[in-house]
């Protein structure tokens, strides 16, 4: 299988590269993404943390498994030669393709046959047998969307109130909750139904996200995070100081700023593209940030 447009890893490495979705998909999905360990690589520690979204993963020669949304690190360890192929999913639409509520696949791995019966596994034989990573991962955006197509529409208050809990957009979930004219325990119940979690426990989750582009905006220009930088980042980020940071960071990642940012500096430095999920949110910095007067 070749790997064209997704350029294989340096001899010994290990890469990871997302896309935006096809058209048709962007409003289910908010990218696609490839990772690969060399077949002369030591095995690859894989730190998942959590999203806010549903994930649908092609490890190519398994089948496919849906991943529900993580409220806690997920550790797992990638032997050489693997290649893995991944959609995820726009928080909240999730119910749309899989026809049940997102609350009943939270913090769990499932095999997608169990979901979606021998439709599933024939995808797993088309990922195997593709002629190139740009064809599977086509089959896969296909997958999805013919699945789609026989749902029910999505939530469209859960879709405003994503959209408000994006990193930047707003401070807390009260003033959210009071812009959709909701009450606090109906918007809670259609929540934890399409996207899987509260409202609140998602909003910390985008936060970190925020915080987590802006690291790779810093590893993309090669600037290091300092104790004093990690400050910044933050207050940049919405905490209200570097110990809230700290907080968070151990509760969605296992381990301190500090240890997670050299991590991730270390892989994303060797053949890791994560621009398309973290220039949206990036823009949206942009977009909210008060202009001078």
């Amino acid at each position: 299988m070749t790997s064209d447009p997704f350029s294989a890893p340096a001899a010994g490495g290990q890469s990871y590269v997302e896309r935006s979705p096809a058209p048709a998909l962007r409003e289910l999905v908010s990218s696609v993404w490839v990772q690969q360990v060399g077949r002369d690589a030591a095995p690859y520690v894989h730190r998942r943390i959590p999203s806010g979204a549903v994930e649908l993963v092609c490890r190519v020669g398994a089948a496919p498994q849906v991943i529900g949304p993580l409220t806690e690190p997920l550790v797992e360890v990638l032997q050489p030669g693997t290649t893995i192929l991944g959609v995820r999913f726009v928080p909240g639409a999730f119910p749309m393709v899989a026809g049940q509520p997102t609350s009943e696949v939270v913090g769990l791995t499932l095999d997608a046959e169990q979901l979606w019966g021998r439709s599933a596994a024939a995808l797993g034989d088309v990922v195997g047998t593709a002629a190139s990573l740009q064809e599977a991962l086509a089959a896969v955006q296909l997958y999805v969307q013919e699945r789609a197509s026989a749902g029910q529409p999505a939530d469209s208050l859960v879709s405003e109130a994503v959209r408000g809990l994006m990193p930047w957009r707003t401070v807390d979930v009260t003033s959210l909750r009071a812009s959709l004219h909701i009450s606090e325990t109906q918007l809670r119940r259609r929540c934890r139904t399409a996207i899987g979690l509260a409202p609140k426990s998602l909003h910390r989750i985008l936060r970190f996200q925020g915080f987590l582009a802006l690291v790779q905006q810093a590893i993309a220009q090669g600037l290091a995070a300092t104790d004093d930088g990690l400050g910044l980042l933050a207050l940049r980020a919405g905490y209200a100081d570097q110990p809230h940071l700290t907080r968070e960071c151990v509760r969605l990642t296992g381990v301190s700023p500090h240890v997670f940012i050299a991590e991730t500096q270390q892989t994303c430095a060797s053949g890791h593209d994560h621009s398309a999920s973290f220039a949206p949110v990036l823009r949206a910095e942009t977009e909210t940030r008060p202009t001078r007067a």
